[in-house]
């Protein structure tokens, strides 16, 4: 598969990971042609962004990630197989959004978050 969605915890890990072989393996799973992220996991990273190390920060991180990353707005669909995800597995809304934004591209949705896992509907990789 070359299309792949990114959650928000691969961006905490990226940013926040003091194991520089992880980081390095991290970077190289940015690889895949088609890469994209959800508006919801610029929401997640930027706040977290924010709370770690200020708005400076948060703002470039959200500027490099629109420019390395597909950006999917959450349009009627998403916001609708979220539900249908949310309700069946009983994800947060976070959760369910990147789940369904994956389905709908029928890309890999990379992530360690075990709640990912118990999706049927879709494909997890992690490093």
């Amino acid at each position: 598969m070359n299309r792949a969605t990114y959650d928000s915890r691969f961006f905490v890990e990226f940013y926040y990971s003091k194991d520089q072989a992880l980081r390095q393996k991290m970077a190289e799973k940015k690889r895949f042609k088609d890469r994209y992220i959800s508006t919801i996991v610029i929401h997640e990273v930027y706040n977290l962004s924010l709370s770690k190390e200020g708005r400076d920060v948060a703002k470039l991180r959200a500027i490099s990630m629109k420019e390395e990353f597909h950006l999917i707005p959450v349009d009627d669909q998403i916001a609708q197989v979220s539900a249908e995800l949310r309700h069946k597995y009983q994800l947060s809304i976070g959760d369910s959004m990147i789940a369904a934004t994956s389905l709908n591209l029928k890309a890999v949705c990379i992530s360690d978050d075990p709640h990912f896992k118990q999706i049927k509907e879709i494909e997890t990789a992690w490093i």
